[in-house]
């Protein structure tokens, strides 16, 4: 999210709050708004501003689910079935929804509708943005050249931040150890338990390897991503001094960072001001996507003429 704040003041944004996505395994349909609400919330909080950028709802374009029909048209089932995703999520499980194989097409279609030049993401998700361009191009070829190929921006620290408790696997709201993860509303007490309880080694150095130090060094792409200060300053600010330090001081950036996120998501999260922002963002992006969407039909000779 950070980078997001970063980009909107250079580029003309669209953020997706991507609802269809959550829907390739079961949810709970009251739960599943709160969280859609939630997203959004935490988008404005930690600074999108609805001036500079489009913020909006995925299920309220229609346009997306369109387009992702149709890119799935155009995509291989093998190329489908490589996603480590799909292979993760699928494994040792007698049966899958078949969205959790289709949902790359579904996201391509996120990302193209809107011509999209650059998308920030995690390192987890570059096989996806891969798949994005492969798909794109093969459109492009085989019916008109229409889509712009997106390139891919990956945060240069903290591109994908670890679990506290297993530094080996990605940081999940989902982990049934809720000291594996942060949340953006836990409280300063919550916090302090949860870094401090945070897997490091034996070692007592602050230093950055990523295979012989994992714990501290996931705990060093937190703290800089959360200050101004470089992993190489860090190390230099905490050469000499022990984990504990360290830790303590992690806990008092973090929740720096924490507050005013917290303070201006409370206020928005029950207020109109929201909902109306969501509106405006689902009704600016419906123009965009729409115009797209009707390149696409006409490309592939859907309906009955060419449309305007």
């Amino acid at each position: 999210m950070k980078q997001f704040v970063e980009l909107q003041n250079s580029f003309n944004c669209y953020f997706c709050i991507a609802d269809e996505h959550a829907i390739t395994v079961p949810q709970d349909r009251l739960e599943l708004r709160k969280n859609i609400r939630s997203l959004a919330a935490f988008y404005l909080a930690v600074g999108i501003d609805p001036n500079k950028a489009t913020l909006f709802i995925q299920s309220e374009v229609p346009a997306h689910a369109q387009a992702a029909w149709m890119l799935q048209c155009v995509a291989y089932v093998g190329e489908l079935e490589r996603m480590t995703q799909f292979k993760d999520k699928s494994a040792g499980k007698e049966s899958v929804s078949a969205g959790l194989l289709t949902y790359p097409p579904l996201m391509a279609a996120d990302i193209l509708l809107y011509s999209t030049d650059l998308v920030p993401v995690g390192e987890d998700q570059k096989q996806h943005l891969e798949l994005t361009r492969d798909l794109a191009e093969r459109f492009n070829k085989r019916y008109l050249e229409i889509f712009t190929l997106p390139d891919i921006k990956l945060s240069n620290s903290g591109a994908r931040i670890m679990s506290l408790q297993d530094p080996m696997k990605k940081m999940s709201k989902s982990d049934p150890n809720k000291k594996a993860f942060i949340s953006l509303l836990d409280d300063p007490k919550l916090v302090d338990k949860k870094i401090k309880s945070a897997v490091t080694d034996s070692e007592g150095v602050v230093k950055y390897d990523k295979e012989r130090k994992p714990g501290i060094s996931n705990l060093l792409d937190i703290y800089s991503n959360f200050s101004s200060l470089t992993i190489e300053e860090l190390e230099r600010k905490y050469d000499g001094v022990g984990y504990g330090a360290f830790k303590a001081d992690l806990v008092d950036v973090v929740n720096e960072g924490l507050a005013p996120i917290q303070k201006r998501y409370y206020k928005l999260i029950e207020s109109e001001e929201l909902d109306r922002i969501l509106d405006e963002g689902a009704e600016k992006a419906s123009i965009v996507a729409g115009n797209m969407l009707r390149k696409m039909e006409n490309a592939m000779g859907l309906g009955r003429k060419k449309r305007h």
